[in-house]
């Protein structure tokens, strides 16, 4: 039996290679898709909208169209996320969040979701990225506690948010594992005369430039050597397959707040 998936705002670049990345996955059926109410693809084919073909499924705009679907997917914008949310829990649907740049506040109101629905929430649903996580904590429990930490991400123009989402959750996986508060050790700009680093900082460097899909490298650097630990993405479908995998996994979770790590079983 295939899980019925609904993408939410799929007329983005990364909504169209969800929709192309649920039309080819053998265990998933897409069942529609939702474009803003004033959107130019209303009502517009959601495989013609992917470059693939048209399927016989219309995007819609209103998220009471597509109440069938067992699982929703969301890589839309920060507000429209909190506002499908409550939807989703109304209506006792489970959801997978790609949207990046949650405040703590906000991802606090994602957690208290968990409570009555199924929820993942995924800064980067990239298998690949989230075994990175899983790396940077081994690393930083070797090494992390007399090395320089620094993490540098680079993404294309367009990206609203910086740092990315990915590299704030590689600080975090970093600053839990040594017991340091983010918040309080990290640093996301230098300028000027800034005297001598910090041991306890986490440096964060970010590039804006052309069509970069993602890039993010985590350096351990002590006086002698560099381990650096890097994943590159050329491609969106890397982040759409990922979130397949995570949908599916989802439709058979209970109610509660997850990520990858618990997609890949890597807790």
């Amino acid at each position: 039996m295939k899980v019925k998936v609904a993408i939410l705002g799929c007329s983005g670049r990364m909504g169209r290679n969800l929709i192309q990345a649920a039309v080819e996955h053998q265990s998933i059926e897409l069942v529609g898709g939702s474009v803003r109410e004033l959107s130019s693809f209303a009502h517009f084919d959601l495989g013609e909208l992917a470059g693939i073909g048209a399927i016989g499924q219309k995007t819609s705009t209103n998220l009471n169209d597509l109440i069938n679907a067992d699982v929703f997917i969301d890589f839309t914008s920060i507000e429209t996320t909190l506002e499908n949310i409550k939807w989703c829990q109304q209506h006792h649907k489970a959801l997978v969040i790609g949207t990046t740049g949650f405040s703590d506040e906000q991802v606090n109101i994602i957690e208290e979701a968990g409570k009555s629905m199924p929820v993942i929430l995924a800064p980067n649903t990239s298998v690949g990225v989230n075994l990175m996580f899983k790396l940077l904590e081994v690393t930083a429990k070797a090494i992390g506690d007399y090395t320089d930490i620094e993490i540098f991400e680079a993404h294309h123009r367009f990206k609203k948010d910086a740092p990315s989402g990915t590299a704030v959750k590689m600080g975090q996986v970093i600053a839990n594992t040594l017991g340091r508060d983010l918040n309080k050790v990290a640093v996301y700009g230098r300028e000027g005369i800034t005297g001598e680093r910090d041991k306890e900082t986490i440096g964060f460097a970010t590039v804006r430039a052309g069509d970069i899909v993602g890039e993010h490298t985590a350096f351990f650097a002590d006086i002698g050597e560099r381990l650096e630990i890097t994943h590159r993405a050329s491609s969106r479908m890397t982040f759409a397959l990922g979130a397949m995998r995570a949908a599916f996994w989802l439709s058979e979770a209970d109610n509660g707040f997850y990520d990858m790590q618990d997609v890949l079983g890597l807790k």
